[in-house]
């Protein structure tokens, strides 16, 4: 079966930091763009990051939203079949759960919701003093 598994969340201060982790199981990493996602409580769920599919998860190209960039950091271990966000300087506004998905694809990501193949199941962040 194939299975994403988020995990990672928790309650932070504003202004700390987390890092989510995506675990995916029954496929192989290497084919796909891998993306986080988040959905806040009353709003649409928005891509928040994204890597594009890579055999050697070096100089991989990756995009973000302009509500994360400079703060919010991706990468992929192939090795690991698993897929990570850093979170620094996190706000309230990012309290969300948060998804990561997967889309079976030769190279560029995207942030787009309908392009996901694969989804997991979410990983709460809380953002708050």
């Amino acid at each position: 079966d194939v299975q994403l598994q988020a995990s990672g969340g928790g309650l932070v201060q504003p202004g700390g930091s987390l890092r989510l982790s995506c675990a995916a199981s029954g496929f192989t990493l290497n084919y796909y763009a891998m993306s986080w996602f988040r959905q806040a409580p009353g709003k649409e769920r928005e891509g928040v990051s994204c890597i594009e599919s890579s055999d050697d998860s070096t100089d991989d190209s990756t995009d973000y939203a302009d509500s994360v960039k400079g703060r919010f950091i991706i990468s992929r271990d192939n090795a690991k079949n698993t897929v990570y966000l850093l979170m620094n300087s996190l706000k309230p506004d990012d309290t969300a759960v948060y998804y990561c998905a997967a889309e079976y694809v030769g190279g560029i990501c995207s942030l787009h919701y309908s392009d996901m193949d694969y989804w997991g199941k979410g990983t709460q962040v809380t953002v708050s003093s």
